[in-house]
């Protein structure tokens, strides 16, 4: 019930559009803090890896994580210091234009999953509830924003190739 709601509720778009845009302007604002500033994610990955996530017994619990982090993201910083700034940028600005809503959510909620098993909290786990919401919504989320327009664009020239080869 409360699914169908947030999916074709007018009422639940406008304040899907509030929190779409309260989200969008933190994800905007620390990208574009990141790309206009010196942004370095070296220091974090590092900080990650030497005080990774620990459970009760005193183990890493996201070791596989942290694998990551050691054999892939440290040796290729660079790439994270340009996708991290721009990513939040691209999430924060299609979650405020509300265009290509979904997608935008999606990214910036595996980016709080990817900070998340770093082993930052701070606002993570209201973003990713918030962000959710937005996922589960769907369409809906985007209704009052470029998504109106985008959506159907997509869905009629991109889709319509496929939807011609299902007649024949």
């Amino acid at each position: 019930m409360l699914v169908k709601w947030l999916r074709e509720n007018t009422y639940a778009a406008g304040l899907l559009a509030i929190i779409r845009l309260y989200i969008g302007y933190s994800w905007l604002t620390a990208g574009w803090h990141k790309l206009t500033g010196e942004f370095d994610a070296s220091g974090y990955l590092a900080n990650a890896v030497a005080n990774p996530v620990k459970g009760p017994d005193g183990n890493a619990v996201y070791s596989w994580y942290v694998s990551f982090l050691e054999s892939f993201a440290i040796p290729n910083v660079d790439i994270f210091n340009t996708i991290v700034p721009l990513g939040e940028f691209l999430v924060g600005l299609g979650l405020i234009l509300g265009c290509l809503t979904t997608a935008a959510m999606f990214f910036g909620i595996v980016m709080n999953f990817s900070f998340f098993l770093a082993g930052t909290v701070s606002h993570i786990p209201t973003d990713l509830f918030l962000g959710a919401i937005i996922l589960f919504a769907g369409f809906n989320a985007g209704k009052f924003g470029l998504d109106r327009w985008v959506v159907p664009f997509i869905r009629k020239t991109v889709f319509k190739s496929k939807a011609i080869g299902h007649r024949a």
